[in-house]
């Protein structure tokens, strides 16, 4: 079983950055990972995902909202995956989350906060 943890949220002005990791321990070989968010009032959703097959990063889908804005990578020397999230609006405020693609029931963590003040 695999743990996610997540972290490196905050509390920005709209047009700020930030990066989130998400450390995985215990089994980490899933080939396709993500990142989700849910922002209060709403349901989750899928905001970025990033496959690897034989070493090689094989693609990265966003959702339309994040294009151009928000990059996602991964390391898996250190079991981590990134988020870095630019030009930030008040929209993206929201608990990030990461998990497999697609999410593993069993496997959310506690997610991390980004605030993003007008």
């Amino acid at each position: 079983q695999v743990l996610l943890v997540e972290s490196g949220g905050g509390m920005v002005q709209a047009g700020g950055s930030l990066r989130l990791s998400c450390a995985a321990s215990g089994r980490f070989n899933n080939n396709s990972m993500a990142w989700y968010r849910q922002a209060p009032g709403k349901a989750r959703e899928f905001v970025a995902n990033i496959r690897q097959d034989y070493g090689s990063i094989s693609y990265r889908n966003y959702v339309d909202s994040v294009k151009g804005r928000f990059t996602i990578s991964r390391d898996d020397a250190k079991s981590t995956i990134y988020l870095q999230m630019n030009s930030l609006r008040p929209e993206d405020t929201a608990i990030y989350f990461c998990n497999t693609s697609p999410a593993t029931n069993n496997a959310w963590g506690q997610g991390t906060q980004v605030t993003v003040s007008s």
